[in-house]
C-alpha cells in the first residue's frame, strides 16, 4: 500500500510540475489610447511630464519671505490669505 501511495503521490507532482512549467499565452499589446491630458503634455520616455515645456510646468506664484523651515511667514502681507483679511476687514 505505501509503494502504490508513493507512486500515485510521484505522479500526482510530476503533473503539477509539468503544467506549472507551459508557459502563459502571449497576448499582442496595443498601446494605451492617449487621454486628452496626455495629449496636451509633453512626457518624457519614463511618462513623468517634461518640464522644459511651459504646459507642463507649475505656476509660480508670487510669495514674500519665508521662515527657516520653508514655509510663507504669515506676518508679511504677500503672505496672508486673501480671504482671511477679507473677513478681518467685514468685522
Amino acid at each position: 500500500m505505501k509503494k502504490f501511495l508513493t507512486g500515485v503521490f510521484a505522479l500526482l507532482m510530476g503533473a503539477s510540475i509539468a503544467f506549472a512549467q507551459t508557459p502563459a499565452a502571449q497576448q499582442k499589446q496595443d498601446k494605451p489610447k492617449t487621454e486628452a491630458k496626455q495629449d496636451a503634455q509633453k512626457l518624457k520616455k519614463d511618462g513623468t511630464p517634461d518640464k522644459r515645456y511651459k504646459e507642463n510646468k507649475e505656476p509660480k506664484t508670487a510669495t514674500g519671505p519665508k521662515k527657516k523651515d520653508g514655509t510663507p511667514d504669515k506676518r508679511y502681507k504677500e503672505n496672508k490669505d486673501p480671504k482671511a483679511t477679507d473677513a478681518k476687514k467685514k468685522a
